[in-house]
């Protein structure tokens, strides 16, 4: 069997493939280009994205050539596929800056695993088409009772379906025959909720070119603890620092229920399948290890080893046991530059944590202080009035020695952020 396929098996890819004794024959022959998609609906990846990469790596690294297609043009219908409601519609403009922005990332992470992939924007050949020839051409190849049949399409029925979403089917379709006939593309992979657009285009390069071509797909990843795969307090997991800090990305991977550590390190790491064995075979703290290095692994991969080292610092810092007073450089934790000024009248302790972003609001804040979970440099907020001033300020430990001063604020158990005066 071809390597890449059996790492995609091995390491928990593979949920459905229209025919995988063919797949696995094709990639066992010669080397293959396939593809995955990704809209630029926003300006970053996520954490959903990065099976896609993942995968894209490994089939790489047995020898087949990954194309990169960003949906410039599909990106401004919007796929419906595991969404309850339309999308909200993006300007061209805002469509196109979000390309130029993943485009970035997707070739960064391959280029730091060694790939490189062949990057395209469909809007090249759908911003242009001609409606009228486009139906007559391929339109015609669809039936509507097929399509409805999807379980995309049958979710979206009970809410509301426009009829500029039920276009995106036909529109991903033809965007596998065009890399089908400009890039010899035999294979689309792309996550579970693609499966209806996938065999679609499978379908329309066969009764338009009378040629085979496959798809494949991953499985949609949840959390054993029933939360959101890549979602938490803060938002979305984005691969961006500006809008995910490394250290919350570290931390995010860091504190995965015990039950995904396993998966998680055969989904987002290349470590060897029996260190994986190894790393996993603990239970309770014992798996602390396997999560560390899972978190270490991840963020050293979407954003290299000096951040993940930075990340790894600050949160030993964070969690030691004199993580109030630091024993270690905790630099690496998110931070807010407030005026000394500030601080020398006194900042309400609410208003400090929803400005930090610990608390998106001040009845959030409220919330946390009432259940016990707000502290300042290890001491808990009593009251909802308490002042936070300058006689609570205490200096940064690093490496190089001391750096100074700052407030260390705390939400819950695991989230932290620094306050800086200037």
């Amino acid at each position: 069997m071809d390597q890449g396929l059996k790492a995609l098996q091995e390491r928990g890819f593979l949920q459905q493939c229209t025919d995988i004794d063919a797949v696995s024959a094709l990639l066992a022959q010669e080397p293959t280009s396939f593809y995955v998609g990704f809209d630029p609906t926003g300006s970053s990846l996520h954490a959903g994205h990065m099976v896609p990469l993942y995968a894209m790596v490994h089939l790489a690294r047995a020898g087949h050539r990954p194309i990169a297609l960003i949906g410039g043009g599909t990106a401004r219908i919007g796929d419906p596929s595991g969404k309850t409601e339309m999308r909200k519609m993006l300007t061209v403009e805002q469509i196109q800056a979000n390309a130029a922005s993943i485009r970035t990332q997707i070739e960064d992470f391959l280029a730091a695993q060694g790939c490189e992939a062949t990057v395209v924007d469909n809007a090249d050949w759908l911003a242009g088409l001609n409606y009228i020839e486009f139906l007559r051409d391929i339109g015609r190849h669809f039936s509507v009772n097929r399509m409805l049949s999807f379980e995309t399409y049958k979710m979206r029925l009970e809410t509301g379906l426009s009829f500029i979403e039920f276009n995106y089917q036909l529109l991903q379709s033809y965007d596998y025959l065009i890399l089908n006939r400009d890039y010899d593309c035999r294979l689309q992979v792309g996550g579970d909720d693609q499966w209806g657009n996938i065999v679609a285009g499978v379908d329309l390069i066969r009764r338009v070119s009378r040629s085979e071509s496959f798809g494949l797909t991953f499985p949609l990843v949840t959390r054993a603890d029933g939360k959101k795969m890549g979602k938490t307090e803060q938002g979305a997991v984005f691969l961006d620092p500006e809008m995910f800090s490394v250290y919350d990305f570290y931390q995010y991977w860091r504190n995965v229920p015990d039950p995904d550590v396993r998966k998680f390190l055969y989904l987002y790491t290349f470590l060897p399948n029996e260190e994986i064995e190894e790393l996993s075979a603990f239970e309770g703290q014992a798996l602390n290890a396997a999560k560390k290095r899972l978190a270490f692994e991840l963020t050293r991969l979407v954003h290299g080893e000096e951040e993940a080292v930075r990340a790894e610092q600050a949160a030993s810092a964070a969690f030691g046991t004199n993580a109030g007073a630091g024993s270690s450089d905790r630099s690496g934790i998110p931070s807010t530059e407030i005026p000394l000024s500030e601080l020398e009248g006194g900042i309400p302790a609410l208003d400090l944590f929803q400005r930090s972003g610990l608390c998106s609001s001040r009845s959030d804040a409220r919330r946390l202080v009432e259940q016990g979970g707000a502290r300042v440099n290890e001491q808990k907020i009593e009251s909802l009035d308490e002042l936070i001033g300058v006689d609570r300020l205490e200096n940064e430990p690093t490496q190089d020695g001391v750096r100074g001063p700052e407030l260390l604020l705390r939400a819950g158990k695991k989230r932290y952020h620094r306050i800086i005066p200037v």
